[in-house]
């Protein structure tokens, strides 16, 4: 890749939001970390005491999307909750139809990313999902909880970041 079109792709031309990231690295640095921070303390702490199960994994990466790079097709919220939701599905019918196991993680990640594709809802946090209903044997109530509650809050979480903290519009604008 040329040194330009390096450039461009760092300054937003590829990779929506990363001008801003290049032009104020430090402050950009903390508030995103602080928003996935505080995101992740509120899905442990209702996790912990209103024994919900509302931590996964996959989420600390969603945060990593929505807090660094809102702007970021795969960080809006059609992806981050239809995402999770596809993928869940996904890991679910493959454990279903071949039991836990090489084969169902295999075709269950891979349904995934088809599912994500073919519903324009691409969000590759989201791609462990199946993984995660394998190791944790999910029942289908896994689709509401941590799944659909849980993106949920993120996507939330976020709106209301950004709105308050930082500034940026998230959702994006198209």
């Amino acid at each position: 890749m040329s040194d330009r079109r390096q450039r461009e792709s760092l300054d937003g031309a590829l990779i929506p939001g990363m001008r801003l990231l290049r032009d104020q690295p430090w402050k950009s640095a903390a508030l995103a970390g602080l928003g996935g921070a505080l995101t992740i303390a509120c899905l442990a702490a209702l996790t912990m005491s209103g024994g919900f199960a509302l931590f996964i994994p996959p989420f600390g990466a969603s945060c990593v999307l929505v807090f660094a790079l809102p702007a970021s097709p795969l960080a809006q919220p059609r992806n981050v909750i239809g995402g999770y939701l596809v993928t869940a599905a996904s890991g679910l019918l493959a454990c279903a139809a071949f039991g836990p196991g090489i084969t169902a993680a295999s075709i269950g990640v891979g349904l995934g990313i088809s599912a994500m594709i073919l519903t324009r809802t691409v969000h590759p946090p989201a791609g462990a999902n199946p993984l995660v209903v394998l190791a944790s044997l999910a029942t289908p109530s896994f689709l509401v909880m941590p799944v659909l509650v849980g993106s949920a809050i993120i996507v939330g979480a976020a709106a209301l970041y950004h709105r308050l903290v930082t500034g940026h519009a998230y959702p994006a604008r198209p």
